[in-house]
């Protein structure tokens, strides 16, 4: 599947034991003129398949949220706090990683419904996996469905998930250029978390500065400062989430 940024095209999908393989065998991507119309068919077959997932999950009013970090920002723990302290809502949980079902059996412990979906060599989650995760999950209408996306500041802003937003985490101590080094992904995200930010007496970095840069590549970003671990900020995260304000 994943040809156009050169990662592995073998995906498992796990839930209650069921099992999904899914395999492509790019050929001659030597020729550059193939590799392009790949990338572009790649995209294009994406898209098409992003836009059935938004238009279900219009139908059933859920609220999807594709959340995307480079590896260690605290993706996982911030969905764990998320899922508690909105305890009384109806919350789905898809987790995409190369290996592994640790991050689900993490969440699944917050009373969470969750779903491993492992890529892996892959470098990002895609529409058709998303696809036959809900459809697996089948959430029910009004819920919420958070995506925890591979961490890559790369890939993953390529593909259209058929999400309503995407968030991307940037933990303190990943420093201020990131959003410069990895304009796209800063781009095509809604809101920009600042994460750990318990740790700022620490360290250097200035989070006005970072602000500034995602500004650069991306004027209309909306911010919030919080520290996943401690607790602080997150009020402001789930009331981002309850009143549809996060745009």
């Amino acid at each position: 599947m994943c040809e156009s940024c050169g990662c592995s095209d073998h995906v498992h999908t796990h839930a209650h034991g069921d099992h999904g393989h899914f395999h492509d065998h790019p050929e001659h991507l030597h020729e550059a003129p193939r590799k392009i119309k790949i990338e572009t068919d790649i995209l294009h077959q994406n898209n098409m398949l992003a836009q059935r997932n938004r238009g279900y999950f219009e139908a059933r009013n859920i609220t999807a949220l594709n959340i995307v970090s480079s590896p260690g920002s605290g993706k996982t723990t911030l969905l764990e706090k998320t899922v508690t302290l909105m305890a009384e809502r109806k919350i789905y949980v898809i987790e995409g990683d190369q290996q592994t079902s640790l991050d689900a059996e993490r969440m699944q412990a917050t009373g969470a419904i969750a779903l491993q979906v492992n890529t892996g060599n892959g470098c990002h989650l895609d529409a058709g996996m998303i696809h036959q995760a809900v459809h697996q999950l089948n959430p029910e209408p009004s819920s919420l469905l958070l995506i925890e996306n591979v961490g890559n500041l790369v890939c993953p802003a390529l593909f259209d998930l058929g999400e309503n937003y995407r968030v991307v985490i940037i933990s303190v101590t990943e420093g201020e250029d990131k959003p410069l080094k990895y304009p796209n992904m800063f781009q095509t995200a809604h809101v920009c978390i600042i994460n750990k930010i318990d740790l700022l007496p620490y360290l250097d970095l200035k989070t006005e500065i970072l602000k500034n840069n995602a500004l650069k590549v991306n004027p209309s970003l909306k911010f919030i400062e919080l520290s996943a671990k401690t607790g602080k900020g997150m009020e402001e995260w789930v009331k981002t989430i309850e009143n549809y304000q996060i745009i």
